[in-house]
């Protein structure tokens, strides 16, 4: 009867000891500080929020039959702003930077199709991020005027 006594007090014993021990490891964790990094956009990521933010607000002007307004100036720093990766700048991004502008252009000079050109100016993002940045294609396409 002793032994078991004995050998029940020494479990309690360990069992405390583990327990305490994991306590102080789940505080040590808890104080420690974790850093976050802020994901900052590069020139061109940012000025293609920019541009779809605006092209968003050009779709609702169609939609309601409202002008357009004039072609947006900001729209030809696509040719020089830095990319994240700078290889990215290359002659198919330059070329597909040529249709968009080109394609955006329309939008302001032919009011009678203007939703067509808008249209041609969402496809020619899509053309572009398919051969680059697949990612944002869904966002895009939110985009077309049905």
């Amino acid at each position: 009867m002793r032994n078991i006594l004995i050998l029940l007090l020494v479990i309690c014993f360990f069992s405390c000891q583990k327990k305490e021990k994991s306590t102080s490891e789940n505080n040590e964790s808890c104080t420690k500080e974790k850093k976050f990094e802020m994901y900052e956009l590069s020139e061109m990521a940012s000025l293609m929020e920019q541009m779809y933010a605006y092209n968003l607000q050009i779709k609702n002007k169609i939609e309601k039959g409202e002008p357009v307004g004039n072609y947006p100036g900001f729209f030809n720093k696509i040719y020089t702003a830095k990319f994240t990766d700078s290889t990215d700048k290359d002659p198919f991004f330059d070329a597909n930077a040529k249709a968009y502008i080109a394609a955006q252009k329309l939008i302001y000079s032919d009011p009678e199709n203007v939703k067509q050109n808008f249209n041609a100016g969402v496809k020619a993002c899509i053309t572009c991020h398919q051969g680059k940045c697949g990612g944002p294609i869904p966002k895009i396409k939110k985009l077309f005027i049905p």
